[in-house]
């Protein structure tokens, strides 16, 4: 049997679950006020708290430290293609100095996976499919300013995870599957996978592609160039503009779907209007990523938190499924898929990746 401890850390919490093979022990979500939390100048000035809080908690659970392997959520260190990848030197350094971005509590879970790891013998420590899984084709790449290529940040660990969960319960192989992806969430990632890559993602972090409850999506360039000089806002205001103060949360006032399925059922035209363009967006981004895989789409999967809604759903299943059959894997376990995948390599199914 093999003991596994998963961290993931949040704005708000840090969540820990002690996994022994697949069969969960223990699931713990240590909360964080903004009290707490003000002492620290930055997100990595918390790794040391929230360790400790960590290992407080198997302290009073009686839980001893011999694990065979502790997984973080990984952070915003290089592009890297998908994979579990053993964390050392390179990548802790990376993380610390923010080499993609400093401040996002993301990063902590590196930097704890790895801090425990070293005080158990021979306990192994790991990351699986960060947001920066890189794995776009060169046409992907591409925009139309050499000033400025297109990247990803998406919700690697939960598409890459759901994708393999469809393919064991078809009876067949990530590997050997053409896939478009979709999370619902504060932020939409929208993704093509082609036969175990992701060929083509969005920069779901800085809002690009469809809008969202918390993100601008893709804006008119010339309008946002003017919009940046025209002296109303500050740089600072103005990134709010595309991710928080953003999407949903700009035009209606809240980024809670739920409020919004309220208002519309209770007659608000403007709260319909903005939420069925939302997911018209989500579609036509969805639909594009079919002329990436040149039509050749086994499936169009759903997941995240607003896969659970039935409104959501079912008018992207009218505008999606001439395109292939739609399966709804609704919100997220990205505590699972963590012991998952560092249960592949304890397992020998997989290997572990070398960051470098």
């Amino acid at each position: 049997m093999k003991k596994i401890l998963v961290i993931n850390p949040g704005s708000t919490s840090t969540k820990m679950a002690v996994v022994h093979d697949e069969e969960p022990m223990l699931i713990r979500s240590i909360p964080h006020s903004n009290e707490e939390l003000a002492q620290f100048e930055d997100a990595i000035a918390q790794h040391e708290y929230r360790k400790r809080l960590v290992i407080e908690e198997l302290h009073k659970q009686n839980i001893p430290l011999d694990f065979d392997a502790v997984i973080g959520r990984g952070g915003l260190v290089k592009p890297i293609a998908g994979g579990t990848y053993e964390i050392n030197d390179l990548m802790i350094s990376d993380t610390k100095n923010g080499i993609v971005m400093h401040n996002h509590v993301c990063n902590l879970g590196c930097l704890i996976a790895h801090d425990i790891a070293q005080e158990i013998p021979g306990c192994r420590a790991f990351i699986a499919d960060p947001g920066v899984v890189d794995e776009m084709n060169d046409y992907a790449r591409i925009s139309g300013s050499p000033l400025m290529n297109r990247i990803c940040i998406w919700h690697a660990l939960n598409q890459k995870a759901i994708a393999r969960r469809f393919a064991k319960e078809h009876g067949t192989r990530y590997e050997d599957l053409n896939l478009i992806m979709c999370h619902l969430g504060g932020g939409i990632s929208v993704a093509a996978h082609d036969h175990g890559r992701a060929v083509d993602a969005n920069n779901a972090l800085d809002g690009e592609g469809p809008f969202s409850p918390e993100r601008a999506g893709s804006l008119p360039a010339v309008d946002l160039i003017r919009l940046c000089y025209s002296g109303k806002y500050t740089e600072k205001e103005l990134l709010k503009r595309i991710a928080g103060k953003a999407g949903l949360n700009a035009h209606l006032g809240t980024n809670s779907a739920l409020e919004v399925e309220q208002r519309i059922a209770a007659g608000d035209k403007k709260a319909e209007l903005v939420y069925n363009a939302m997911l018209y967006h989500v579609a036509k981004n969805l639909a594009g990523l079919g002329a990436v895989l040149c039509g050749h789409v086994d499936a169009i999967i759903l997941t995240g938190g607003l896969a659970r809604s039935e409104y959501v759903v079912s008018r992207l299943r009218e505008r999606l499924s001439w395109i292939a059959p739609i399966h709804v894997y609704p919100g997220e376990d990205e505590m699972q898929a963590l012991a998952l995948n560092a249960l592949a390599v304890l397992r020998g199914e997989r290997e572990a990746k070398m960051y470098e």
